[in-house]
């Protein structure tokens, strides 16, 4: 295991806090939030301080993952980098739970075995001469080609995989007014669609692809999984993909 002594600075410095959200169905702020990735994602920046700079959730360390099995309440899990302050919620939103990350970041060693869950926008982007889309857009992977792209992503942060449960999950979907997403009009995005007849009131509406993946696996390079458990892993991490959750796992991982 990495020892204070023999760990990089950053090792040694960096710690995060995971926040466990229950939400409330019947509260209007969740319903809201729920329908639309983007206001999530403002909801989760409330828990950590303004004037973060240029890349407030890059600076804060903030992933998020919404949780849902469609029998209880959804739960939204939020990871930060900085002590959140879940009073800054909305009176009923939701019962609140945070813990400090310390123990499983200091625990990580090589051959350790564990338990995962992760939420990952598996997409790869069209080439310059694709049959299958334009330049630089994004297709969506299924099945075998998106259990490989994780095995690709989890063998660089530092995981041997043993067993992969891979599932389409329902597309993150989040509405931005057009003017701030001109970008998205070439379709090299994700799928989009616009509504609204005038530049004042036209939204676009952006849906993220996520492939939910769960499985047993065994620590090889802590410092990589370290990295990867703070920084989060692929895109789409302002819509709720990149978080990776890690449980203690029996011989069998």
């Amino acid at each position: 295991m990495t020892t204070a002594a023999s760990a990089s600075p950053d090792t040694v410095a960096e710690e995060a806090w995971l926040t466990r959200l229950l939400l409330n169905p019947g509260n209007r702020q969740v319903q809201h939030d729920l329908r639309n990735a983007a206001a999530l994602h403002r909801r989760v920046m409330t828990l950590v301080p303004n004037r973060l700079g240029g890349s407030p959730r890059a600076q804060a360390g903030a992933l998020f993952r919404l949780d849902t099995d469609g029998i209880g309440a959804p739960v939204l899990l939020v990871q930060t980098r900085v002590a959140p302050d879940t009073a800054q919620l909305p009176a009923g939103y939701a019962q609140a739970q945070t813990r400090t990350m310390r123990a499983l970041l200091a625990a990580l060693r090589p051959g350790l075995p564990v338990r995962y869950r992760f939420l990952g926008n598996a997409i790869r982007r069209c080439g310059r001469n694709s049959t299958v889309g334009k330049w630089k857009q994004a297709i969506p992977l299924y099945g075998e080609d998106a259990e490989r792209w994780w095995a690709d992503r989890a063998a660089a942060a530092g995981l041997d995989l043993h067993t992969v449960l891979s599932g389409t999950a329902d597309a993150l979907t989040a509405w931005h007014r057009l003017k701030d997403h001109r970008d998205h009009r070439d379709g090299r995005g994700p799928t989009t669609q616009i509504k609204g007849s005038g530049q004042a009131t036209e939204t676009l509406r952006v849906a993220h692809a996520a492939t939910l993946f769960e499985g047993a696996a065994t620590v090889r390079d802590p410092n990589a999984l370290r990295g990867a458990l703070l920084h989060g892993i692929g895109r789409g991490k302002a819509y709720g993909c990149g978080l990776l959750s890690l449980a203690p796992g029996g011989p069998e991982a």
